[in-house]
């Protein structure tokens, strides 16, 4: 599981870009601007293609942090090219129940929803956004209208699972049936520090190794929240 100490030094590294990315300061109006921006986003996090009977429960939620270093591509700079790194914190409450038997075997099962009061697996993920940029900003205007769409490569830090029910109480640290890599598309559009965000997975969460009564479990997943850009 990913600790505190962890999330500091990334952070410091993402400062430490940040400060570094500023260079020489922009004498208002000359046209070499850029919007190099932190981003702190929440979503609420969804599965699709979910099996038969599968149901989630709850408030799933994810939680974004990270840099994203704008490098416009024309002279308006108001298109541009957005790299970036990130954490993220995720979570998915639902009724799938994963299980180690006393062979060390990851098990899956479906249950009901009145015979648990606790069944969600998290994870937290270092991030490396790309997007495409385009804003009706310019040198002087901090207020302005973005459409942001691209790609976002994921990397699992560590993953838990967690199960509290009639079965007992079940917790399980980095399960290697979970995909290390993930991605997915993007999308953000607002005004402004309010941007509606959304990312669509393309990848499963988990691998093959995960079986579902003899078939693979296909989920995907779906987050639809804010997203917060701050100069």
């Amino acid at each position: 599981m990913i600790d505190l100490k962890s999330v500091v030094v990334l952070l410091f590294v993402l400062s430490t870009v940040f400060c570094l990315a500023q260079g020489e300061p922009v004498v208002e109006g000359d046209g070499r601007y850029k919007e190099d921006q932190f981003y702190i986003g929440v979503t609420y996090n969804l599965l699709g293609k979910q099996p038969t009977d599968l149901k989630q429960s709850g408030f799933s939620t994810g939680f974004h942090l990270g840099f994203i270093k704008d490098m416009p591509i024309n002279k308006a700079r108001n298109k541009a090219i957005g790299l970036g790194l990130g954490i993220s914190a995720n979570s998915f409450n639902q009724n799938l129940l994963v299980f180690e038997d006393d062979a060390g075997t990851i098990n899956y099962s479906i249950e009901g929803a009145d015979t648990f009061t606790k069944n969600k697996f998290s994870s937290h993920f270092i991030e490396v956004p790309l997007e495409f940029r385009w804003r009706t900003s310019t040198a002087t205007s901090y207020e302005f209208w973005r459409i942001y769409g691209g790609f976002k490569f994921s990397y699992m830090l560590a993953n838990t699972t967690k199960y509290i029910g009639d079965l007992g109480t079940f917790k399980y640290n980095d399960v290697s049936d979970f995909n290390k890599v993930q991605y997915g598309l993007t999308l953000s559009a607002g005004y402004n520090l309010w941007n509606l965000y959304v990312y669509y997975a393309l990848n499963p969460v988990f691998s093959n190794d995960a079986q579902l009564n003899g078939e693979n479990i296909d989920i995907h997943a779906i987050k639809v929240g804010l997203m917060f850009y701050i100069l």
